[in-house]
């Protein structure tokens, strides 16, 4: 009988120092500073491999200033977004567009525009007198016009010049009756994504965007591309709106393409001992703080977080990692994390305490420690 009860107790004893001296490898998620990638250039290796240290910053106000300023400057030297701005022109006809020619009191060459049939299509060209491919435009005495490039306040004068040899006084009005030469397309985030054509009202960025519909809810404001001779030109539309930059005042081109981006592909990753650890989109202005985000995560959780253990992890993926250290157990945390702006991509992680780990480690070796009691219980 004390022979099997020696062995129950050194089998508990043994048990109790397994349990204590396992706490530092408890399962889980855990982040241990200093933290340290192995260069290994993405392949498996038996040999050493050389540790490449990566930095902890410690999120504070000096910290914040400092990013908010380069923030400002990065956005402020972006001469090529701020080459977009300009002043509408008039438009210019180009080939394929249909002009609609009158000269009153000549009804005889009002027959050369054509009737529309019923069976015209909402494709087709409305009637009237088509740019050919080389841009001209022919027209009963007059002969053959070059229009293309030109606005019609220029062609009117021209064809006036021209009727003026044959008509006494013509009175010549020219416009276009349909726009084919010029056309923008806007994709992603908008109710109807498509080509638009280019009209006699000037194609800013917000007529665009209006034209095909709009945001959607899901649409990321500050992360609209303009693709434009083969050039992508990023604009924040938020951010020239808060520095009291219109986009009205960014006018398209024929070829262009407006692209929006999707909230969607702009995630942050929360982690660890959060309520609810989830992939957070971003704002419609694609702004999204710290406290946002731990805030759409339901917070910490009390239990089982250790709030000092608060970690941002950015460009995991590139050759230059970053990790950011927040302490939230300070009163000021929530005045920080306010302030810090998450990126795309964020990881936002929060470890867990000393007792979870310990309390994983026990769940983990209490079958272990039942299964040896039985035996020796049934041994007897």
């Amino acid at each position: 009988m004390n022979r099997y009860l020696s062995s129950i107790r050194l089998l508990l004893g043994g048990s109790a120092l397994v349990v204590l001296g396992a706490c530092s490898l408890a399962p889980g998620q855990r982040i241990i500073t200093p933290a340290t990638l192995p260069e290994t250039g993405g392949k498996y290796s038996t040999e050493p491999q050389q540790q490449v240290n990566v930095p902890i910053t410690d999120i504070n106000l000096a910290m914040l200033r400092q990013m908010n300023s380069a923030s400002q400057s990065q956005a402020e030297s972006n001469a090529a977004t701020l080459n977009l701005f300009g002043k509408p022109t008039p438009y210019q006809i180009g080939p394929g567009d249909v002009l609609q020619i009158t000269v009153w009191d000549h009804p005889e060459l009002a027959a050369a525009v054509g009737q529309p049939t019923q069976a015209q299509r909402p494709a087709d060209a409305a009637p009237g007198f088509l740019v050919d491919d080389s841009g001209n435009v022919q027209f009963p005495y007059a002969g053959t016009l070059h229009v293309a490039g030109k606005n019609t306040a220029t062609v009117q004068n021209e064809l006036h010049s021209r009727l003026s040899e044959v008509f006494l006084k013509p009175e010549v009005t020219v416009r276009v009756a349909s726009f084919r030469a010029a056309q923008v397309y806007i994709d992603g985030e908008v109710h109807t994504p498509g080509a638009q054509a280019i009209n006699d009202i000037p194609m800013s960025m917000t007529e665009a965007i209006n034209r095909a519909g709009g945001f959607t809810q899901n649409a990321d404001q500050s992360r609209v591309t303009l693709v434009r001779n083969g050039v992508s030109y990023p604009v924040n539309v938020a951010d020239l709106i808060e520095h009291g930059r219109s986009p009205s005042n960014i006018y398209l081109k024929n070829g262009d393409m407006l692209r929006i981006a999707s909230r969607d592909d702009n995630g942050v990753f929360l982690m660890g001992e959060v309520n609810r650890p989830a992939t957070i989109m971003p704002m419609r202005d694609g702004r999204l703080t710290l406290s946002q985000a731990v805030s759409q995560a339901g917070s910490l959780n009390p239990n089982t977080a250790e709030a000092s253990q608060l970690f941002v992890i950015r460009n995991s993926m590139s050759d230059k990692p970053e990790i950011f250290h927040l302490d939230a157990t300070s009163p000021v945390s929530m005045l920080l994390a306010n302030q810090f702006e998450l990126q795309p991509n964020d990881v936002v992680y929060v470890d867990n305490n000393g007792l979870v780990r310990f309390n994983r480690v026990l769940n983990l070796l209490l079958p272990a420690i039942n299964a040896g009691v039985t035996s020796a219980v049934l041994a007897k």
